[in-house]
């Protein structure tokens, strides 16, 4: 199994006619993603990429069958396009986009709350690399080739660690379920909990790695979470060991305070979780191992 997207999955790619969306909806289709079709405002009833484009998500919703999007949309529209993408029912948004403002994934939140727990739209991102499921499907921007199918699963902040994870175990010859990169945001469509928790229902996933930053108490949530709830090992990492105090770095929500979220911070109180703690980002793929040995 896969959490959130497998090869049946059928997606849709908002500003599906862009130049971005483009590139990356052809990767996506040669490595075997069941996109239907697309949405651009303006150009539906055309073909791009041999599929159909419609004027809406709620039209590519009911001429496709659809339950995904991938959106690639720019930061002064992505609030809207998540709500359209909720209002048509998809069952899973992934939002490439990076500089959308905090106050406008705040509202998208707030808005799906009108929905009923079991119907509400998962959205995945902003600020992220996406999804892949290894060797079934990817909805994201990732190098598909990193990726090996195995019972490994991913969950990072930063899509560049989430890629040096894989490429690591690859080396290795461990494989992915799925991995998933919730973006580097403050506000996040979704959060470590919610991917935790699917990894800990998918009976292929046997181990996980979860990857955090500097700033906020995500990662110190997720952790108590795995001690109480996951039977599984997870490997925990947080990027930042050097950074000083009250300096931005990188992503939007990668800022420390003087009040405990540093990456040696962080990463202290997921040992006394009892994750597995990688000491470096090169030893990523060496500690998973180790934790999937132990496990055994």
């Amino acid at each position: 199994m896969s959490i959130l997207i497998d090869e049946t999955t059928r997606i849709i790619v908002q500003g599906y006619t862009g130049d971005k969306a483009t590139f990356h909806a052809k990767e996506m289709i040669g490595y075997g993603t069941n996109v239907v079709g697309g949405v651009t405002p303006g150009k539906g009833g055309q073909k791009h990429l041999d599929r159909p484009v419609f004027n809406t998500v709620k039209d590519a919703v009911k001429h496709t069958g659809a339950e995904a999007s991938l959106a690639f949309v720019p930061p002064a529209f992505a609030a809207d396009a998540l709500m359209e993408a909720a209002d048509a029912g998809l069952k899973l948004v992934c939002i490439i986009t990076d500089g959308i403002p905090s106050q406008d994934m705040m509202r998208v939140k707030r808005y799906l709350r009108r929905y009923p727990k079991e119907q509400r739209t998962t959205i995945v991102g902003p600020n992220c690399a996406g999804i892949i499921s290894a060797g079934k499907a990817m909805l994201g921007i990732m190098p598909s080739n990193i990726y090996i199918r195995g019972n490994v699963g991913i969950v990072s902040r930063s899509g560049t660690l989430g890629y040096e994870a894989a490429a690591q175990m690859k080396a290795l010859g461990i494989g992915v379920t799925t991995s998933v990169g919730i973006g580097g945001d403050p506000i996040n469509g979704s959060s470590f909990l919610d991917h935790l928790a699917g990894f800990q229902e998918d009976p292929e996933t046997e181990a996980v790695i979860m990857i955090g930053e500097i700033g906020g108490p995500q990662e110190a949530e997720a952790a108590a979470w795995v001690k109480e709830h996951m039977t599984k090992p997870v490997v925990g990492y947080v990027a930042g060991l050097t950074a000083p105090k009250g300096r931005r770095m990188g992503h939007a929500g990668a800022i420390i305070s003087a009040a405990g979220d540093t990456a040696a911070e962080k990463a202290e109180i997921m040992k006394s979780y009892g994750l597995h703690v990688s000491p470096s980002a090169a030893a990523l793929g060496e500690t998973v191992a180790k934790a999937l040995a132990a496990a055994r």
